[in-house]
């Protein structure tokens, strides 16, 4: 567990940091990406639900996967809801750390040419929706190691991120660091229920009563 979660301080969180010398003020070029995709009124059904679909999705990806384990008692399955359970707190820690650490203003708080579907006051570095969809896909694609499988759950998680710019709530940079953080997470738990479970099955057995 330590060496997994040394792993991760060592690697992950300061790829998210160093993103700190390059996204203020914001560079030229994820302006411009970004007033690209942001329209001047940003009022998408499609991309509007997109992003919504973040939360619920990731949120109840652990309690469908627990609740089709209980039917025929499905050990596997109970452990992919496990770790799935593991990236989303993994995920909410990082994300909230990273947030109040870099500070980073929303993009209309800084260029009144950015036209936001909503007006919200919590901070840009790094995308909480686009970690989340990126901690869910990688979860699955560790878990199930079809293409069927990862394909359509990295393309869900793509197009949760151009969401966020399409409604002007991120810069690039957001959405770089947030598919890093959500990977990350998703990685981390991965790994440490490895962990959990090799140690489970190296603890020695109790003798059984004579």
């Amino acid at each position: 567990m330590n060496t997994n979660a040394g792993w991760f301080i060592k690697w992950i969180l300061p790829v998210c940091f160093s993103f700190a010398f390059f996204i203020s003020p914001a560079q030229n070029w994820e302006v411009n990406i970004l007033k690209h995709a942001n329209p001047d009124v940003p009022n998408s059904n499609f991309w509007q639900n997109i992003t919504r679909t973040s939360k619920p999705i990731s949120y109840s990806l652990p309690l469908i996967m627990f609740a089709a384990s209980l039917p025929h008692d499905n050990k596997d399955l109970q452990k992919h809801a496990l770790e799935s359970f593991g990236t989303l707190a993994i995920n909410a820690a990082s994300i909230q750390i990273i947030k109040v650490a870099v500070n980073r203003d929303r993009p209309y708080q800084t260029y009144t040419d950015i036209h936001p579907d909503i007006y919200q006051n919590g901070k840009s570095f790094v995308s909480g929706h686009t970690a989340l969809a990126f901690g869910s896909a990688t979860t699955l694609s560790l878990q199930f190691k079809k293409w069927y499988v990862v394909a359509p759950a990295y393309a869900w998680a793509g197009a949760i991120g151009y969401s966020r710019l399409y409604l002007g709530q991120h810069y690039p940079t957001d959405l770089m660091g947030a598919a890093v953080v959500g990977a990350g997470s998703a990685y981390l738990s991965h790994k440490a229920n490895k962990w959990l479970q090799n140690k489970k099955n190296k603890s020695p057995k109790e003798n059984p009563a004579l």
